[in-house]
Formats: structure tokens, C-alpha cells, sequence
């Protein structure tokens, strides 16, 4: 009874990763289509900064979703900031790779509004991987803070620790 408890969870997880992700497709594919088609803005500059501000739009849609919907872990609440920083790591690794795919897919005749849909399909695996086990895993190590005489020497006047993570 737990295992099929366990995969009906993970079942209503992805449902709820899928729907977020329809979201920051929508979201980012009527933007994308606004500035490539009604803006202009099909070459050059012009593109990188359709396909620059289209994704950031969908992107801040995304982590709200993800982050505080699909993958509402209680162990996340004091790791905002490794969460937010892996979230910044992978979404920058997409937009790069996004924006390639749909260049090199526009070389080849294949206009972005096409083409996203297929970028599209690649970042559903690619990122479900990455924010279930990384940027939004079950459970978070803590770590703790360490005294040390540099810590102590870097310590700033208004009671903040200069370093936060204990090296080993």
C-alpha cells in the first residue's frame, strides 16, 4: 500500500510539474510570438532580446510554481537562496540552450513558433530531472556554521557572519 501511495504521489507531482510547465511554455511562447511577429524583432539583437525577455517572464511563473506548488518540500523553507541560485544555474543552462536550438532550427526553416514546441519537449525531461533531484530535492543537507578565527576577523559590525558554510 505505501509503494502505490509513493507512485501516486509522484504521479499527481509530475501532473502538477506538467501543468506549471504548460504555463511557463504559454506564457513565454505568446511573448515570444508578440515580439518575433507583431515587434519585428526576427534578426540579430532584436531576437536574443525576444527570446531574452520572453524566457524571463516564463521563468518567474516557473519558480513560483515549481517551488512553492510542485515540489513544496518543508525542508526548502531555510534554503532559499542555494534554491533560487540552483534554480538561476539550470534556467540560464536552458536559455542558452534554448536559444540555440530554436537559431539553429530557424536555419534550417523552422520558425520559432514552431520550433519552440520541440525545445519544448527536450526541457520536459531535462528539467524534471534537474528540479526533482537537484534544485528542489526532497531533502536539503543543513550546514552548519563553524567558528573559526577568520570567521571571526571577517566578521562584519552589524552581527553577519562573512562566511556562511563550513569548508572540509
Amino acid at each position: 500500500m505505501a509503494k502505490k501511495t509513493k507512485n501516486h504521489k509522484l504521479l499527481v507531482q509530475f501532473v502538477e510539474y506538467m501543468v506549471s510547465g504548460g504555463v511557463y511554455f504559454w506564457v513565454g511562447y505568446l511573448i515570444l510570438n508578440y515580439l518575433y511577429y507583431h515587434l519585428d524583432w526576427k534578426t540579430g539583437a532584436r531576437f536574443w532580446w525576444a527570446t531574452i525577455i520572453s524566457n524571463v517572464a516564463g521563468w518567474v511563473v516557473n519558480f513560483v510554481l515549481q517551488r512553492y506548488w510542485v515540489f513544496k518540500n518543508k525542508s526548502l523553507k531555510g534554503h532559499q537562496t542555494q534554491v533560487t541560485t540552483r534554480y538561476a544555474i539550470i534556467t540560464l543552462v536552458d536559455f542558452v540552450l534554448n536559444y540555440f536550438i530554436l537559431y539553429g532550427l530557424k536555419k534550417v526553416g523552422i520558425t520559432p513558433a514552431i520550433g519552440q514546441f520541440g525545445s519544448s519537449a527536450f526541457f520536459t525531461g531535462w528539467n524534471w530531472f534537474w528540479y526533482r533531484w537537484w534544485v528542489f530535492p526532497q531533502h536539503m543537507k543543513k550546514h552548519r556554521t563553524v567558528v573559526t578565527p577568520a570567521r571571526v576577523v571577517a566578521h562584519r559590525a552589524h552581527g553577519h557572519l562573512a562566511y556562511h558554510k563550513a569548508s572540509r
